[in-house]
């Protein structure tokens, strides 16, 4: 069976919450020579998708979800961050500060696009989740980052961001790094009107975003 036999059967694997099938397949995807890279994009990325419809068709509900996210994470975490990692450049691109804004506890997209970032050779510090604005003070001032990243998969709690950006200038560190937000229901013209540097609509745009931001495109 090739990669692309492979990867398909793992993203339904994913999209039908079947984590040890998914965990196997993965495996087995490796063993034939796919990338770990290629596994994320082509069969985790889109099974995690295909979830995401399910749920706004009210096929899904929030157990499934929570479910889907072990299920990724898991795989994530055990067999190809250690690969991913393994395999990135060592470009010096800079450093990303990213996290979830307060009172958002979704990191699935957070994780990816650390990962993606990682994989450019960037260094990236994540903070998590539900990430209040003095954390990312704090962590701004303490790592020094290039690029500060904000996510947020609720329209409630997208409205942080702001309050993130307000409390970086009260601080004076805004014109020390460049900002970049991203997630579902956050769009370019708020981010634009909220004072941030970029947006990015996805893990592959905002690696693309980081890399312009600090002109090492």
């Amino acid at each position: 069976m090739d990669c692309k036999d492979l990867l398909n059967r793992v993203r339904r694997a994913v999209a039908e919450l079947d984590g040890e099938l998914t965990r196997r397949l993965v495996e087995e995807a490796l063993r034939a020579g796919c990338s770990p890279l290629a596994v994320v994009e082509e069969g985790l990325r889109p099974g995690m998708w295909e979830v995401g419809e399910r749920f706004e068709r009210g096929e899904y509900f929030l157990p499934e979800l929570i479910v889907a996210a072990d299920i990724f994470n898991g795989v994530m975490g055990d067999l190809l961050l250690p690969l991913l990692e393994a395999s990135r450049q060592s470009s010096g691109r800079g450093r990303v500060v990213i996290g979830t804004v307060r009172g958002d506890k979704h990191d699935i997209g957070k994780n990816l696009v650390a990962v993606m970032l990682r994989v450019s050779g960037f260094e990236v510090v994540d903070l998590g989740v539900d990430v209040p604005p003095e954390k990312f003070v704090e962590a701004v001032r303490a790592y020094k980052p290039d690029i500060l990243g904000m996510s947020a998969l609720l329209t409630t709690t997208m409205l942080e961001m702001r309050n993130v950006i307000d409390a970086l200038k009260a601080a004076g560190l805004r014109d020390k790094v460049k900002v970049i937000a991203g997630g579902a229901p956050v769009t370019e013209e708020f981010a634009r009107e909220i004072g941030a540097d970029a947006y990015a609509r996805d893990a592959v745009e905002a690696v693309e975003k980081c890399k312009k931001l600090l002109g090492k495109d």
